[in-house]
């Protein structure tokens, strides 16, 4: 706990020192303070987890640095830069690992435009690794790109690694997107692509196809068809998650649609400053306010729209239901998640969040959290 709790406080006290320096000075200073009541017995689930960030400003460049710690360990320190020199915007970044330690990577970049045409070099060192890529590209009413990259990957060595040409074009009814590449062995392959071609009986729909030639074990053409679809606005605050029902596309498959598959619904509204939101979703992923929580299908929430509900405090209260059928709750409650802030202070401000497990009665995380601008 001695070595956690020096850790923390040169967190602070680099946090207060760079909080003094705010005239030429920018950054945030973000803690959370996690308890996790299921972990066992006192300290066992005490996590302490710290980010600083600073920026310092002077003319056309920024100069900034991200330190992260987490449960007393420092786990990353990051320096960045961007600017403008002359034509050339430049950026660059270098990352360590401290806790390891090892250096992760140094990546530096510049483009420049010249009568219309845009020169990049994008330079990234890692362990045991170096790679530089070369881009030029033109835009107009054809667009051109180029990007050649030398590296190290296997089989290549740092005096070519491969050359990508991309070539977008109008022709006929529509935009074609062309890819030419070369690897280390030569030929890779070449393709031709559209999207957003709109039927005009059919506005809800569009298609998109692209045409592949490449060498593999044998020289191969692949024919690839896709759809979208777009029904507009439904109405009010209301999300429809719908997609195709299809089967091939691909190579003497033909392209069957059969219907469309609606796998949920999301609804909201504002009252007093106040937002609720529900969704029923039944397809894989987790969108809207159930993302992160892929276990369950339905979830509602309250939480504050802006000021002038409850001037500086702000919260959110969101429950989910389960999925298994066996639930024994009522409702099949079985999620609970809520947070809370308070600005203290222009610069300041405290928050508490809190998540339930009510199928498994735990209470699973209590934080506690603070963070400060300059």
């Amino acid at each position: 706990m001695s070595r956690r709790a020096w850790i923390v406080g040169l967190a602070i006290a680099a946090g207060l020192c760079t909080m003094g320096l705010a005239e030429t000075l920018g950054g945030t200073w973000d803690t959370d303070i996690i308890l996790d009541l299921t972990a066992g017995p006192w300290p066992a689930g005490v996590n302490i987890n710290t980010e600083i960030t600073v920026e310092y400003t002077i003319g056309d460049w920024t100069f900034g640095s991200e330190t992260d710690i987490e449960d007393g360990v420092w786990t990353n320190q990051d320096f960045d830069f961007a600017g403008v020199l002359g034509a050339y915007t430049i950026s660059g970044d270098l990352e360590f690992e401290p806790d390891t330690p090892a250096f992760t990577e140094f990546q530096v970049g510049a483009d420049v435009n010249i009568a219309g045409v845009t020169l990049g070099a994008d330079f990234t060192l890692v362990p045991n690794g170096t790679q530089l890529v070369l881009t030029a590209a033109v835009a107009a009413d054809v667009i051109v790109d180029v990007t050649v990259t030398l590296g190290d990957k296997t089989d290549c060595d740092f005096d070519f690694e491969g050359l990508r040409i991309g070539v977008e074009f109008p022709f006929c009814c529509a935009n074609i997107v062309s890819k030419l590449a070369f690897d280390c062995d030569g030929f890779d392959y070449v393709q031709f692509c559209f999207d957003g071609l709109i039927i005009e009986n059919l506005p809800w729909l569009t298609l998109g196809m692209c045409v592949k030639f490449e060498q593999a074990q044998s020289y191969s053409k692949v024919v690839t068809f896709d759809t979208d679809i777009d029904l507009g606005i439904v109405g009010c605050d209301f999300d429809l998650y719908y997609r195709l029902d299809e089967e091939g596309g691909t190579n003497y498959d033909p392209l069957n649609l059969k219907g469309f598959i609606f796998e949920g619904i999301q609804i909201g509204c504002e009252i007093g400053g106040v937002q609720f939101t529900g969704i029923t979703y039944w397809g894989a992923g987790a969108p809207g306010i159930l993302a992160g929580y892929p276990d369950y299908w339905e979830a509602y929430q309250i939480a504050t729209a802006d000021d002038g509900c409850c001037g500086p405090f702000s919260f959110d209260v969101t429950v989910f239901f389960a999925e298994d059928p066996g639930a024994t709750k009522l409702f099949d409650v079985a999620y609970f998640v809520a947070n809370l802030e308070i600005q203290a202070a222009s610069q300041l401000t405290f928050g508490m969040s809190l998540e339930t497990d009510v199928q498994a009665g735990t209470v699973n995380q209590l934080t506690f959290s603070f963070d400060v601008e300059w």
